[in-house]
């Protein structure tokens, strides 16, 4: 009996050690786990932070961008030569006479096909001139195969020729053209 103690005192000091062991690691893991939460906690509200920031920049550039589109829009307003119609030019050049903004000076475009751009928007020399050939075509397309088959491919070069009055090149030019192709 003597020999019990002997065995049973280092038994219970393991297991107490053992025990506060545990709880001393738990303790100490659990506060290694909280300073990496607290620290990507930190990087997420610097990231957000940055963000926020970035945001308020885009924004900034984005109204500078359209006050710079404003501002340029309104000095080509200021600066675009304004169209004077000189119908004896015109008509001392082509032996006819016309309205301002026929449609129909430009060689290809006949009655109908002015009538499909005025349905379109396209109304005047200077609408014309800005129109893509594709979206010409695409209003050629959408009124049917007999409109399809033309080529608007010189009508907006020449709606800027009449335009801008330069009577004598679009006549040069259109001597040249075949039903307005080149």
């Amino acid at each position: 009996m003597s020999n019990i103690p002997c065995i049973l005192i280092p038994a219970i000091v393991g297991l107490i050690c053992g025990f506060l062991g545990y709880l001393i690691g738990k303790m100490l893991s659990k506060g290694r786990n909280d300073s990496a939460i607290l620290a990507i906690q930190s990087e997420l509200e610097a990231c957000r932070s940055n963000s926020k920031s970035l945001t308020a920049k885009i924004t900034a550039l984005e109204g500078e961008l359209a006050n710079s589109k404003l501002k340029m829009a309104q000095s080509f307003v200021a600066t675009a030569p304004v169209m004077l119609f000189d119908a004896d030019l015109y008509t001392s050049i082509f032996s006819k006479k016309i309205k301002q903004d026929d449609l129909k000076i430009v060689e290809g475009i006949g009655p109908k096909i002015e009538e499909l751009f005025h349905v379109a928007g396209i109304k005047t020399w200077l609408a014309l001139s800005e129109t893509s050939t594709s979206k010409m075509q695409s209003i050629l397309d959408a009124a049917g195969d007999n409109y399809a088959i033309h080529n608007p491919g010189t009508w907006a070069k020449q709606a800027a020729l009449a335009y801008q009055g330069k009577w004598k090149e679009l006549k040069e030019w259109q001597d040249t053209l075949d039903g307005g192709k080149e």
